[in-house]
């Protein structure tokens, strides 16, 4: 009798204090009819509910010496999800982009790609958007320059991804704002860089893919700013030819955050912070650490970005799900040179607010979502469904319920496109 009270208080204990409580949302992927996406993409699907129209903003736009000039940067509409991604091609318009400045001056400079879309919540007509831009530029582009600090040095630059005679990118992270729901753009200027000493060159750069620097973001509010989850790929520290580590450079590699105020947006050059390990508190262009709860340990196959192994997880898609009540992140691993991977894994964040404590850095170890043997696997994402709840609620990639749609960017030889294939059902 003492026994069965002893046992029922720890039971009773634990349900109140959350002893025995663990946190592990579980998920399953289920078939379903193949949605082929008509459009250029190349980065995380960057979209909002702008009034009842959903709009989506894929594509590449911009200046690019390696891959050519970028012009597939279309916006499509819809009355839901479902009707914009299943749009023909010929549906598709043209935003007005601000120009690429000269070499050398102000301004705009290399290619963009649009992942995310802050929608301003004080607009309510919906049309004051924030998008996050992903930047590619090379010693060609954007040259060294040193009263400013910012630009790289063409000097042992790494091979690029179309061979010997291309060069690596450099990326960065920069924010656009636009007050007629997309239709134009003017540039804030830059959200986070690495700069030119922390490039990875030869002859250890081997794995044609960045010589450094941030990019892949996915950005979501969360109190009174603006979270922004990256892709890390530079050294965290000079480089230096004759003291390079790659386990130095692996520990301050994979997924990182930073963060701005929502009033900074405006004006945002110079205003975010990254990551420390305890606070924010690093410049915009610092060193920061990464969530190491999201880095492969060496042991388990880790390894740095410049590696032509790879062995680390990139191009985070973040998303608050009302049904589980926590933060979800999809994410693509790099197993080889030139981002190959085959494989998208997923991660969970119990909470909410972001801003306190470590609160965006408690993200559970990744787990195996999606495999696709023989391809190449970029750009996850989950979106919303045409149902009533999705709609009403006006879901994005950005905020989700119990179910939705995956897609995924799957490459192979004579087969490269952004696809979905399968629904996912969240269970609690």
């Amino acid at each position: 009798m003492k026994k069965v009270f002893f046992i029922g208080a720890i039971v009773l204990f634990s349900n109140l204090f959350g002893v025995a409580q663990t946190f592990k949302p579980k998920f399953k992927l289920l078939p379903a009819e193949k949605v082929k996406f008509n459009s250029f993409v190349d980065c995380n699907m960057a979209e909002a509910w702008v009034g009842d129209t959903f709009r989506i903003f894929p594509g590449k736009y911009g200046e690019d010496p390696v891959w050519g000039l970028g012009v597939d940067n279309r916006y499509a509409d819809g009355k839901n999800a479902d009707e914009v991604f299943k749009s023909l091609s010929e549906n598709f318009f043209e935003p007005i982009m601000p120009e690429n400045a000269p070499v050398g001056k102000p301004g705009l400079h290399g290619a963009v790609w649009f992942e995310t879309v802050y929608q301003d919540s004080k607009d309510k007509s919906g049309k004051t958007l924030y998008g996050i831009y992903h930047n590619e530029n090379y010693p060609q582009t954007l040259p060294y320059n040193p009263k400013t600090g910012e630009g790289y040095k063409n000097n042992k630059w790494p091979q690029g991804l179309r061979g010997p005679k291309s060069a690596a990118a450099v990326c960065r992270i920069g924010i656009m704002k636009s007050t007629d729901g997309g239709k134009s753009w003017k540039n804030k200027g830059i959200f986070i860089e690495d700069l030119d000493p922390r490039m990875i060159l030869k002859p250890f750069n081997t794995s044609n893919t960045f010589a450094g620097g941030v990019g892949d973001p996915s950005a979501v509010p969360s109190g009174e700013y603006l979270y922004l989850f990256y892709g890390e790929y530079g050294y965290p520290g000079i480089y230096n030819e004759k003291t390079y580590d790659p386990k130095t450079e692996w520990s301050g590699q994979c997924i990182s955050v930073a963060r701005i105020a929502l009033k900074d947006l405006e004006n945002p050059v110079g205003k975010a912070k990254r990551w420390d390990g305890k606070a924010f508190t690093v410049p915009y262009n610092g060193i920061g650490k990464p969530i190491s709860s999201l880095q492969i340990p060496l042991e388990e196959g880790g390894g740095p970005s410049s590696s032509p192994t790879g062995g680390f997880h990139w191009g985070p898609s973040v998303s608050w799900n009302t049904y589980l009540d926590c933060w979800v992140m999809m994410m693509g691993k790099v197993e080889g040179k030139s981002w190959v991977g085959d494989k998208i894994y997923i991660s969970f964040n119990k909470n909410k607010d972001l801003s306190s404590g470590s609160n965006s850095q408690d993200w559970t170890k990744p787990e195996l979502f999606f495999h696709k043997p023989s391809y190449t696997l970029w750009y996850p994402s989950l979106q919303p469904l045409n149902i009533e709840e999705d709609i009403k609620n006006k879901y994005t990639c950005l905020i989700l319920g119990k179910k939705a749609r995956f897609f995924v960017k799957r490459i192979k030889p004579g087969d490269d496109e952004y696809a979905s294939e399968h629904f996912v059902e969240f269970e609690r």
